[in-house]
């Protein structure tokens, strides 16, 4: 598998790199993405990709992913290709070596948003081209680089921060934690016993939280997690893929609900976030998605702005 941290061109940290999870990353190359993203979001248009093609395959459906990648490309003159995993020679039985090797003959880069973080990494080691993991079961890099942008915007720095995840322990938790640990907050997860986030993940935020400033903790009891929180962050109980498990979820996960009663006992300033979609009056209710502490749209536009920076430095 060809490095992550290799460099494909002098002069340029980030061009040619994968972006398959931010622990690939240094605090100061994610600070890096964040100010590109902040001055892309003031001046959207440019031609830095003019001539550029990104392919993008989608083994799950997607809104934001998809259309933030496709805008973001056309917005900086490029073009991106949509490739529906059942329609390419993928869901035929080409291996993804081979779909690899010929799409890096063809495009510039390539994005997937699929089920097996296997499937990311195998595709980024035969590629010779950037492969950015648009979401696998573990990682949901982007998503995480769209969180942190917006906790930036709302609460001016990341030092000081008490950033809580309510519910489970999933891809989006787990790019989250990466993330915001990297960048010395305060990370805390609460969810039902069973699950918690993956524990490799887990033992690697409490080492990058200490090391930037932060802490790491986990909690099961919601009220107790939320204390004080200054951002307060949910997703869907049941993921794509996990549709058998929804009424045994719905159950465990009642308690952690993001409600007016859980919402009191955070700060004053306290935001809420949500990757979307939402199901509301399950993970969240409407008066919190929908009331005045609810940043959800801003954040979901500010997938746009992180994919449009990740794109231009590694492409």
């Amino acid at each position: 598998m060809k490095s992550s941290t290799a460099l494909k061109s002098v002069g340029n940290a980030f061009k040619g790199r994968d972006v398959v999870t931010w622990l690939d990353y240094s605090t100061d190359e994610i600070l890096e993405l964040l100010d590109l993203a902040q001055s892309l979001k003031k001046q959207p248009h440019s031609k830095k990709l003019e001539g550029k093609t990104l392919a993008m395959i989608f083994e799950k459906s997607s809104t934001r992913t998809r259309v933030s990648f496709e805008a973001g490309m056309l917005q900086m003159g490029g073009h991106a290709i949509y490739l529906n995993s059942k329609d390419i020679q993928l869901g035929r039985g080409e291996t993804i070596a081979d779909t690899a090797k010929v799409l890096s003959s063809y495009v510039d880069g390539i994005m997937i948003r699929t089920f097996h973080t296997e499937t990311v990494t195998e595709l980024a080691k035969h590629a010779s081209v950037p492969v950015i993991n648009g979401l696998c079961d573990t990682y949901h890099p982007c998503q995480a680089l769209a969180d942190v942008l917006t906790i930036l915007e709302l609460k001016g720095s990341f030092k000081g921060v008490k950033a809580v995840f309510i519910g489970d322990g999933n891809n989006v938790a787990h790019s989250f934690m990466i993330l915001a640990a990297k960048l010395g907050m305060d990370v805390v997860v609460s969810c039902p016993e069973g699950y918690e986030p993956v524990k490799e993940i887990e033992e690697q935020t409490l080492q990058l939280a200490k090391l930037n400033g932060g802490s790491y903790t986990l909690h099961y009891d919601p009220v107790e997690a939320v204390a004080g929180a200054n951002i307060v962050y949910t997703d869907v109980w049941a993921s794509m893929g996990q549709e058998e498990e929804a009424e045994t979820r719905m159950t465990a996960f009642t308690p952690y609900q993001v409600n007016a009663g859980l919402m009191s006992h955070a700060a004053a300033d306290a935001s809420f976030l949500h990757c979307l979609p939402a199901h509301r009056e399950e993970e969240v209710t409407a008066e919190v998605i929908d009331g005045p502490q609810s940043a959800v749209f801003q954040q979901a536009e500010n997938r746009l702005h992180v994919q449009k920076a990740i794109l231009q430095s590694v492409l």
